[in-house]
Parts: structure tokens; C-alpha cells; sequence
């Protein structure tokens, strides 16, 4: 089992750096970083290859709307040209809050999107001449929607691998199940392993039906809390405000994909609770809306008993990377937290 983890996405690259540098030493296999609405992402991993040597470093996530799929393809390969091929470019839709909100473009047909930039970032790698014309993308510019004088073009580096691996953030069916189909790499939210398959089962086997074998094997990037002790129950409480935001604030009352989620695991009087007092501002009482016993299963907090249990769990049900959140109130105690993570998944 790999361990990833989030870092932060707000600013002090050095900081960070420095820190990742120690996780790296500890065991940490693959790090994330975010893009949402602060500095860039590719700032930040850039400024990470410069500072470490074997760990992986993975975009979670750069928005499939905010680059061009080219722009997007030269990104990826510049990134793990800086990083000696250890680059993942992670995908993702994100939502209209974002999307139309602070970059001010439409949020539309994620899927079909998600494919035609995927497709052709692999024919930039290859570094074929890029011609595709497709339903959102044309490369080049068909001279009727343009001057008629664009060409096809090739990427002018020689990238370190023609095959980045593509991890694609994904929730609903469609999307999980294209995600099993064409990427390297499928990161859930929320993942509740005794329910993931009953949710998630039939978009994932639809999905790999069509999976070209070279592929490989797809990977799966579970994102759970992690608090190891024998004291750290009342952290579940820490958790369920998170919770709380995406289940009852991400999106409008008529459309929420987390919501719909919970809903989907069993908690659909719940996560409706939990909307209406969201979205009445009354976000303390949705946050203790929230059960229990839906954050301690998706969730790594317990005792090191429960949480080597826990572990088991997430694998069983097809998870290869934690890509965990560590609650710790400084670098030295997430340090710890991913050495005794570590100790537990060797």
C-alpha cells in the first residue's frame, strides 16, 4: 500500500519544501498538490523537484477547463522532465463555484472534455503532429473557425516518457467510469470501503471492459483522515465540518454530487438535513448532523489496532495509495503520523 498525502496549497513553498523533503525520507511515496483559487500548482511542484529526489509529485488537481489541452500536455512534460519522470498529472472537473466563479468560463460537459484532453496530451507526448478534431477540441484550428493559417505542430522537446501517468478525479458514474477506462489513475472522494463497491462496482467495471491493456492495472487513490492513537476519538469531530461543506454546501440544493454520494452510502435523510441546515447558515448544527459512524469508515482515526484494520479494509476493497490527510497540528506530528502509517502498511 502507497501513502500520498496533501499538502498545502496556500503559499511558503520553502516551508513546504523542507517539509516534504523529511516525509520523503520517512516513506511518503507520492505527494499532491492543489490548485483551487490561491497560487498555481505548477509553481509549487516545480519548486518540489527542485527539492527532492524520489517521491512522486502529483497535480490534485489542475482543472481540466483553466488550460488548453495542449498548454495542459506541455505542463505535464515539463514537469516530469524537472522531475526526472516522477510527475502524475491528476485532472479533474472541479465546479461551477471555481469554474465559472474565479476563471469565468462555463462549466460544461466535464466527460466528453475529460476524454478529448486526455487524448490529446497523449498525442503531444508521442510527439506526433497533434490532429484532432474532436466535439470541444479542434487541433489545429480548422480554417473555418479561424484564419486558415494554424498547422499541425509537434512538441518540440523530446518529453522523458511518451505515457505520464493521468489520474483523474472522479464521483459520479459516468465519470468514474471513464476514469477506468482511459487513466492511469482514479481518485475518489470520500471513500467508504465496505460501500465502494456496491457504489462505485458497475462504473468500474464498465470502465475497464473498454481499458486498453497497456494500461495496466488502475490505481486507486483513497483520500482518508488519519489520527493514530489511543486518545484520538474526539477527532472525528474535527472531521465532520469538512464534511458538512461538500455534503451540504458544494453546489445548489437540486445539485450536489457529495450529497448525492452520502446519499448513495445510505445516509440520504441525513445528508438532507445536512443541506438544509447548510444552506440556512446554520453550518455548526449540519456539522453535528453528520454521523459518526460515515466519517469513522471512511476515515483513519482510532486506535493502531482499528486503524491497521481499517487499512486492510481500504485495500481489500481495491485501494493501492492513502492518500491521507494527517490531522497534526505541526510539521514534526505529521512526520510521526506517516512514520507510524508506515510501520503499519509495510
Amino acid at each position: 500500500m502507497r501513502i500520498g498525502l496533501g499538502i498545502n496549497y496556500a503559499g511558503g513553498f520553502k516551508e513546504t519544501a523542507a517539509e516534504v523533503a523529511d516525509l520523503e525520507r520517512a516513506g511518503l511515496d507520492i505527494v499532491f498538490l492543489a490548485e483551487a483559487y490561491s497560487f498555481d500548482a505548477v509553481s509549487g511542484l516545480g519548486y518540489l523537484a527542485a527539492k527532492t529526489e524520489k517521491i512522486d509529485l502529483a497535480s490534485g488537481i489542475l482543472q481540466i477547463y483553466t488550460r488548453t489541452p495542449s498548454l495542459t500536455a506541455m505542463t505535464a512534460a515539463g514537469l516530469d522532465f524537472v522531475s526526472d519522470g516522477r510527475f502524475v498529472l491528476g485532472l479533474g472537473a472541479s465546479g461551477p463555484q471555481v469554474i465559472e466563479g474565479f476563471h469565468g468560463v462555463p462549466y460544461d460537459a466535464p466527460i466528453g472534455r475529460t476524454r478529448e484532453i486526455v487524448e490529446i496530451c497523449r498525442q503531444v507526448w508521442r510527439r506526433e503532429k497533434v490532429n484532432y478534431q474532436g466535439k470541444y477540441y479542434q487541433v489545429p484550428l480548422p480554417a473555418d473557425k479561424g484564419t486558415g493559417l494554424g498547422k499541425s505542430l509537434k512538441l518540440i522537446n523530446h518529453p522523458v516518457r511518451e505515457r505520464i501517468p493521468v489520474l483523474l478525479a472522479a464521483l459520479g458514474p459516468k465519470n468514474v467510469a471513464l476514469a477506468a477506462e482511459i487513466a492511469e489513475g482514479w481518485q475518489p472522494i470520500f471513500f467508504h470501503p465496505e460501500k465502494a463497491h456496491e457504489v462505485w462496482g458497475d462504473a468500474i467495471a464498465a470502465g475497464k471492459a473498454k481499458r486498453d491493456p497497456a494500461l495496466g492495472e488502475l490505481e486507486v487513490y483513497a483520500g482518508p483522515v488519519l489520527a493514530i492513537g489511543d486518545d484520538v476519538e474526539p477527532m472525528l469531530e474535527f472531521v465532520k465540518p469538512h464534511l458538512a461543506l461538500y455534503i451540504g454546501g458544494m453546489g445548489a440544493k437540486s445539485k450536489n454530487f457529495y450529497n448525492e454520494l452520502a446519499t448513495r452510502y445510505g445516509y440520504g435523510a441525513e445528508a438532507d438535513r445536512i443541506q438544509e441546515l447548510y444552506l440556512a447558515g446554520r453550518k455548526d448544527e449540519a456539522a453535528q448532523a453528520v454521523p459518526t459512524e460515515l466519517v469513522r469508515a471512511i476515515s483513519l482515526i482510532g486506535p493502531v489496532g482499528f486503524v491497521k484494520e481499517r487499512i486492510a479494509a481500504f485495500a481489500e476493497a481495491g485501494a493501492t495509495t492513502l492518500n491521507v490527510t494527517p490531522l497534526a497540528s505541526d510539521a514534526a506530528a505529521r512526520l510521526k503520523m506517516i512514520e507510524q502509517l508506515r510501520s503499519l502498511t509495510d
